[in-house]
């Protein structure tokens, strides 16, 4: 039976499209919708319809609850999840928590009220206070992914600190001694770990850093605007700057764009997480590139064995991001992007 990234791939959108024509989530643009019922009609895709509260007996679902559905780099990893379930014989119920704890527990209830089997989940910062211990009490199972917590739990991730310190260092061995950092929500470990990353590569390459330099992007796109007008109206502003997720790197070259900023002629630029029409835009963003959808699959594979030896301990898995070096940085122009695995601090992956 054809899978919902499959339907997506064919009627050229995402899964949260399918999702949202399937269930009258949010309203579809018609040619769009005609272009997802004609990719199901074609694949032979079938839904089953179920009253609320029930599962079929021969089908069991699995719950994902992360912030932010439309985001591209969420789009892979809910095509990992969704992929490897389908090899598992589940099917994907999705629900965005819009990165607020009270709106991630009623999402966890209403998945347990529907009975699901599982769970995938890209935790809220105040997770552990309220989802956790709904969590615990149905002794429910439950896989986190992308966002690690100190808690004895399975998780996935990648390896954040490494890769930001290879970006940042990088711009430290060119020379840039005032370095920004555009920095996500509190309390989650993609901002605390990539920040690590960066205050790494200042004691690596012995440099200074200026707190001031250091604000708070809110893991958001107008968040990333903000930011970066604070740093560009600071009375030495930063001649680089890193941006600590997508959303946050768009905003920031909104304004930089607003303002006439030339990047990397007045500023140079580079980030975690890429976009793939990153090698399209001029200048091209030098990014450490996360392996969201093998990071999705992988947090699939362990709750499957969880489900099958629910006694095992807990395992934590980090991937590595991939350095994706193109002009942005200021010392790549004109040259064709290369990608390489992170490597060690100190050492940038070029071609």
């Amino acid at each position: 039976m054809a899978t919902m990234s499959e339907v997506a791939e064919a009627a050229g959108c995402s899964i949260t499209t399918v999702s949202h024509v399937l269930n009258g989530t949010r309203t579809v643009a018609a040619e769009t919708r005609r272009q997802v019922e004609r990719a199901m009609a074609e694949l032979g895709y079938r839904r089953r319809v179920t009253r609320p509260g029930q599962m079929p007996r021969n089908l069991t679902a699995v719950g994902l609850t992360l912030s932010g559905v439309s985001n591209p780099y969420f789009s892979d990893l809910v095509q990992g999840v969704e992929q490897e379930l389908a090899r598992a014989g589940r099917v994907l119920v999705l629900t965005d928590t819009h990165d607020d704890p009270e709106t991630e527990w009623r999402a966890v209830a209403s998945l347990l009220a529907h009975r699901i089997e599982a769970l995938v989940m890209a935790p809220t910062a105040g997770w552990a206070e309220r989802a956790w211990p709904l969590l615990h009490e149905r002794k429910v199972p439950f896989v986190l992914v992308d966002r690690m917590v100190p808690e004895d739990v399975d998780q996935v991730g990648v390896e954040n600190e490494p890769g930001s310190c290879v970006l940042v260092e990088h711009l430290l061995r060119l020379g840039h001694r005032r370095i920004g950092m555009i920095s996500g929500l509190s309390g989650l470990s993609t901002t605390s770990e990539r920040e690590a990353g960066y205050r790494r590569a200042h004691r690596r390459r012995r440099a200074t850093v200026d707190e001031a330099l250091i604000v708070c992007g809110e893991s958001s796109v107008d968040g990333g605007r903000r930011a970066m007008a604070r740093l560009l109206e600071r009375p030495m502003p930063p001649t680089a700057v890193f941006s600590g997720n997508n959303a946050m790197t768009v905003g920031a070259l909104t304004t930089l764009e607003r303002r006439g900023v030339r990047v990397p002629h007045d500023v140079a630029m580079v980030a975690f997480d890429d976009f793939e029409w990153s090698p399209l835009v001029r200048p091209r963003l030098t990014a450490a590139a996360q392996p969201c959808h093998a990071m999705g699959a992988r947090a699939v594979q362990l709750l499957m064995r969880r489900l099958a030896e629910p006694d095992l301990p807990p395992s934590t898995v980090r991937i590595p991001a991939s350095i994706e070096h193109r002009d942005s940085c200021g010392c790549h122009s004109g040259t064709v992007g290369s990608h390489e695995r992170a490597v060690p601090a100190g050492v940038v992956a070029t071609r």
